[in-house]
């Protein structure tokens, strides 16, 4: 059925919603009068949902199949936008709003994935895959785009944005109700918390992990400090302009991941790894620039670059050991809690410092990506060299 799969991209729409606390950030530190270490709170406390709860999900969702997990992460994240939806009145209830919408994005993480290839045709998984994560980032974008739109055509409040929220996860959680998911198969290796930690003991697993945790914690670092950095530095107002280059941010991430696709078609994964971190860096250098229409084009440039990252670091570690790739997804998707931890940390130095100085903390995770990236390509590049002389021989 050509529809069985539409349940399934509602799903990855929503799961862009809980990008929001990135734009949140700014939002929720003018509303509640809130330090930038306070404020930072805001992504710490929503993604480190995917540190506690990713590898207990997929136990969970070994026994008991995906359908249900699915339908959970979707009711996890309307309970939290409904009570958003009530009334905000308070820091600490924003707080558990954020907590409740991240552990079920962490959840539909885990059962997104897999249950996009039950429900796909023979030799439609790819495709489907490639274009739920396309609607993800729409559902990301919104987070940056509709307060703005709430702000100034209709004079609302950004908080607005929750009862938006809430009619799509009831509209999601309605039609994962009538998702049809062929019978569960019985996978070869199951995840568990010993058998991720394992993998850490392997150098390259290790590196990989801290990729990804520094990579997700620079992503949120950025979306969370444009606004910031925007009024400090160029003294624009946060509500209504500041959000805009947020909005350009994942425009730029949405733009890159549809391009990425097709130049992955022609540029091998290791070399084109490379150059996204060499154009991420190439951005953060133009932000830094005193001029407020070469520092929009940064940000924009700094998304180009990241649009990739994850999927490119991902698909490497899962092909140096496909046959633990279960281990390895559970432990990849753990470390996204790096976007609880470094937007903390920039939080702090922005409070001590400024938001320009504060820009070190992506730079620097951005620079150990780029150094991996860059001995994997040497490291492949070698191991090319050795088996051509072996043939030779």
């Amino acid at each position: 059925m050509k529809l069985r799969a539409f349940p399934v991209f509602l799903a990855f729409l929503v799961m862009g919603f809980l990008d929001a606390v990135g734009p949140f950030v700014s939002l929720a530190k003018k509303d509640f009068q809130l330090s930038n270490a306070v404020a930072s709170l805001i992504p710490f406390v929503g993604l480190s949902m995917f540190g506690l709860l990713s590898v207990p999900t997929g136990l969970f969702q070994s026994r008991h199949g995906k359908k249900i997990v699915l339908m959970s992460g979707l009711a996890f994240s309307l309970a939290g936008v409904l009570l958003a939806s009530i009334g905000l009145n308070s820091f600490p209830r924003f707080l558990v709003t954020i907590v409740m919408l991240g552990a079920g994005t962490a959840i539909l993480q885990v059962a997104g994935n897999p249950i996009m290839r039950d429900v796909s045709r023979a030799g439609k998984y790819a495709r489907n895959l490639t274009l739920a994560q396309f609607v993800k980032a729409i559902g990301s974008l919104s987070g940056p785009v509709l307060p703005v739109i709430l702000a100034r055509y209709f004079g609302a409040s950004w908080t607005m944005i929750f009862p938006i929220y809430s009619v799509a996860l009831i509209v999601a959680l309605a039609a994962a109700g009538m998702l049809k998911v062929p019978a569960e198969k019985e996978t070869a290796t199951v995840a568990t918390l010993r058998s991720c930690a394992s993998l850490l003991r392997n150098p390259f697993m290790l590196a990989m992990t801290c990729a990804i945790f520094l990579y997700v914690g620079a992503e949120v670092s950025v979306s969370a400090g444009i606004p910031l950095f925007l009024k400090e530095r160029f003294g624009l107002d946060v509500g209504r302009i500041g959000l805009l280059g947020t909005g350009l941010f994942f425009l730029a991430l949405t733009i890159g991941r549809f391009c990425g696709g097709m130049i992955l078609n022609w540029v091998k994964p290791a070399q084109f790894l490379v150059a996204t971190c060499v154009v991420s860096l190439a951005g953060f250098v133009a932000i830094l620039v005193p001029v407020g229409g070469v520092a929009a084009v940064g940000f924009f440039v700094v998304g180009v670059g990241f649009a990739n990252i994850f999927p490119l670091v991902f698909s490497t570690a899962v092909e140096r050991l496909p046959e633990r790739a279960n281990e390895i997804s559970g432990l990849l998707v753990t470390a996204i809690v790096g976007g609880a931890v470094l937007p903390l940390m920039m939080g702090l130095v922005a409070d001590h410092s400024s938001v320009r100085i504060s820009l070190a903390v992506p730079i620097a995770a951005i620079l150990y990506v780029s150094v991996m990236a860059l001995v994997q390509l040497r490291a492949g590049s070698g191991n090319r060299q050795k088996e051509t002389v072996a043939s030779e021989a």
